[in-house]
């Protein structure tokens, strides 16, 4: 994983070529070439919507090239519909991730209505020290990068993809530290809104807790997070698709098993091409049996 997130970052940086010698012919790029991400050419790659988020699904080993993606909208072939299967299927994995943390959100919630013991949680101290690691965390990961990029730029990719790794590693342990002091913030969050007799509910987008009546201002700000508007992104793709595909295995029954892009992808031109050569077959039959019949009379002739 780290060594493909080195590679998409050169090549971001110095083109996909960056390897080939200057005399070498650069390869003419074909949408259904392993290479490229499908979720990207169908719709947009789920790795991008979570980035730097409890939700966040690390980066895309597939590479995101706009010109594969313009060949892929304007292409007829069967393939598509395979990609954008495989799409709505990574999409609903996610989807029923989040419907499960939700069912769990509102179990705990009620837990709390019943006055349970609450989970034990972070003192303020051990807060306070993960966050000041994760400040420190943060400045040597970006410094990797900036090193990675350099050290790219020279040409030294075995190094750079060397310090990219070095940086996936702090930033698992980021996330761990954000994780422990998030889950201790919800979990003051929940028992001082049980405690002022406060009413919580969790969001049905993206199974955060929210304060029943709060700030609008707070609202908003949910609201337009990056993991609300990750998740909703995600459903709205998935209902949207999945419409489009339901039509499309309408239209293919009604085509006798013919898809609506290979009806559609037929030209006038081929269709009459396709009448001319059947009309020229069934004329080298005609003639065939005339030369066969000649023969046959011939042959009685000579036996008379």
């Amino acid at each position: 994983m780290a060594k493909n997130a080195a590679s998409a970052l050169l090549d971001e940086l110095m083109g996909r070529h960056r390897n080939a010698a200057p005399h070498e012919q650069k390869k003419d790029v074909e949408w259904e070439d392993p290479e490229f991400c499908k979720f990207f050419l169908v719709k947009f790659c789920p790795h991008d919507l979570f980035v730097n988020t409890r939700a966040d699904l690390g980066p895309c080993p597939k590479v995101h090239d706009d010109e594969a993606k313009v060949q892929f909208d304007k292409s007829r072939s069967y393939v598509k519909s395979q990609y954008t299967d495989e799409f709505i299927k990574f999409c609903n994995n996610l989807i029923h991730d989040v419907e499960r943390k939700i069912v769990k959100g509102r179990h705990r919630l009620s837990l709390i209505g019943q006055k349970t013991e609450p989970p034990s949680r972070l003192s303020t101290a051990q807060q306070s020290k993960n966050e000041e690691t994760i400040d420190i965390l943060n400045e040597k990961i970006n410094n990797l990068v900036k090193e990675a990029e350099r050290v790219g730029m020279e040409g030294a990719v075995e190094k750079a993809q060397g310090l990219m790794k070095l940086c996936d590693q702090l930033k698992e342990e980021r996330e761990s530290l954000r994780r422990q002091n998030s889950d201790n913030h919800w979990s003051q969050t929940a028992e001082l809104a049980a405690a002022q007799e406060k009413q919580m509910e969790v969001c049905t987008v993206c199974g955060a807790f929210l304060i029943v009546g709060d700030a609008q201002s707070r609202i908003d700000d949910h609201l337009m997070g990056k993991q609300h508007l990750g998740y909703s992104k995600l459903k709205g793709a998935v209902e949207e698709l999945t419409t489009s595909r339901a039509q499309e295995r309408g239209v293919f029954r009604m085509n006798g098993g013919r898809g609506s892009a290979d009806i559609a992808g037929r030209s006038d031109k081929e269709r009459s091409s396709s009448r001319v050569k059947e009309s020229k077959g069934r004329e080298r039959d005609r003639d065939s049996e005339r030369r066969k019949r000649h023969h046959e009379e011939r042959e009685r002739e000579r036996q008379h």
